[in-house]
């Protein structure tokens, strides 16, 4: 019923809302690829903090590396206070590990892998990677300590400030958004000023009136907002279904789940809302000036 609302304003006679629909269509297409891509990046950062923070990998080179060197090593590590797992890495997932970077071709064709040990640390264990590797290679020379957190640190500063500007340009997408409305609505407001004050002679209120241009911008605005939302929907589409084959390593997924998918209705939603409420206090303001 709401949809069918008839409205005292000939507003179908407009042409100054006309481009309104298509602004908001952009505008609501670009919000939720920006959307998208921070919830994208999000997920990324949660899986790097899950899966290396807090572990350091042991490298034993290939030439020393046999199933001495790997025990004594896992002694040593055992005994180390702050580490709470050690786990020898199979010689199939080492190698499935280089895949991603060199190719399948590359690691088959006989290139020498050193033997990995996993090593998990207790969550408040601050151990230096390099004493530990001096200790470490004085029983087995050669064995060298990556630790995550050096690097990864500098990967998850980047993912946030790249989800942080996602976010300002979602926010300057809804600035620009109000403008086009707050626009749209003033010229509304010059195109049926000869109406607008035969209402007010009838006895309509302010609030009548700004209802009238509330509804409008709302129908103006979810015409729009469904078309972007079913662009943008398309192109997240296409971008998984292309990258089902990729498997790079630390590439970001470019699938969203259930729950991300609908939280993308925010962005339309909120365009709908922004869009009513400014129409609102435009109208409202305009009105409130004049004698």
């Amino acid at each position: 019923m709401m949809l069918r609302r008839r409205t005292d304003l000939p507003f179908e006679r407009d042409q100054s809302t006309r481009f309104l629909p298509w602004i908001v269509a952009l505008m609501v297409f670009l919000g939720a690829l920006m959307f998208a891509g921070a919830l994208v990046v999000s997920d990324t950062i949660d899986s790097w903090n899950s899966t290396l923070t807090g572990r350091m990998t042991v490298q034993v080179p290939h030439d020393v590396a046999g199933d001495a060197a790997t025990g004594t090593l896992v002694t040593l590590l055992g005994a180390t206070p702050g580490i709470t797992g050690v786990r020898p890495v199979p010689a199939s997932e080492a190698r499935a590990l280089l895949i991603p970077w060199l190719g399948e071709e590359v690691v088959d064709s006989g290139l020498p892998i050193p033997a990995l040990i996993d090593v998990e640390l207790a969550a408040d264990a601050r151990i230096d990677a390099n004493l530990l590797a001096t200790r470490l290679s004085q029983s087995v020379p050669g064995t060298t300590v990556d630790d995550h957190r050096a690097w990864l640190s500098a990967l998850i500063n980047l993912g946030r400030t790249v989800e942080i500007l996602a976010f300002v340009i979602l926010g300057l997408i809804a600035a620009a958004a109000i403008v086009a409305v707050i626009f749209t609505t003033r010229s509304g407001l010059a195109v049926h000023a000869a109406i607008i004050e035969l209402l007010h002679q009838m006895g309509a209120h302010d609030t009548y009136i700004a209802g009238q241009f509330q509804f409008q911008a709302m129908m103006l605005t979810l015409r729009g907002g469904i078309a972007g939302a079913a662009a943008a929907a398309l192109v997240l589409l296409v971008f998984a279904w292309v990258g089902q084959g990729i498997d790079a390593a630390f590439l970001p997924p470019v699938t969203l789940t259930i729950t991300e998918w609908l939280a993308l209705m925010i962005v339309p939603a909120g365009a709908v809302a922004i869009a009513m409420l400014t129409a609102r206090l435009t109208v409202l303001r305009a009105l409130a000036r004049l004698p």
